[in-house]
C-alpha cells in the first residue's frame, strides 16, 4: 500500500521491513546509506528477526562494496515506525502499523532466505534499483564511491 506524501524536510529517514530483517530489508538499508553518503536517516526491522543476517546476502553486498556484515536483525516496534517518514515493506504483510502523514511503500521482491549466490545477485541489484529511484523522489543526490 502506497500512502504518497510529499518528501520529508530536512534530513529523510527511511525504514526498511521485511520478515526475518536478515536479507531484503538488510541489503537496502546497506544499499540506501552508502548511496545517500549519510544524508538519509536509515533504519531496517523485521516481524519476526532471526538471529544473523543470511550469508548470501552479506557476501552479495560485500562483491558490490557494501559492508553489512556488522548488522544485526532488530523486531520491528511502533516507535521505530513513528519514527520514520518513508516506510518500505517488503513481503510482511499487514504487521506494519500505519500512521497518518508517514509514505509507505511496498516491494514486492524475492526472499533470498534460502536462495543460492546467483539469485542473491539479482535481487541485490533490483534493491540497488530501487534505492536510487527512491533517493530521486527524495531529491537526494545518489553519492557513487
Amino acid at each position: 500500500m502506497t500512502v504518497p506524501t510529499a518528501p520529508p524536510a530536512g534530513r529523510p529517514s527511511v525504514l526498511f521491513v521485511c520478515v526475518h530483517n536478515a536479507g531484503r530489508s538488510q541489503m537496502a538499508a546497506g544499499w540506501l546509506a552508502h548511496l545517500s553518503g549519510g544524508a538519509v536517516e536509515v533504519r531496517s526491522a523485521g516481524s519476526l528477526p532471526v538471529d544473523q543476517i543470511n550469508p548470501a546476502a552479506v557476501e552479495a553486498m560485500l562483491e558490490a562494496g557494501v559492508d553489512i556484515r556488522t548488522e544485526r536483525p532488530k523486531v520491528l516496534t511502533t516507535e521505530v515506525v513513528q519514527a520514520s517518514d518513508v516506510v518500505i515493506t517488503m513481503g510482511c504483510g499487514d504487521v506494519c502499523p500505519v500512521f497518518p502523514g508517514k509514505r509507505y511503500e511496498d516491494w514486492n521482491l524475492d526472499d533470498p532466505a534460502g536462495q543460492g549466490l546467483d539469485s542473491v545477485r539479482t535481487i541485490r541489484d533490483e534493491i540497488r534499483r530501487r534505492v536510487e529511484a527512491l533517493l530521486g523522489q527524495l531529491g537526494v543526490p545518489t553519492i557513487e564511491r
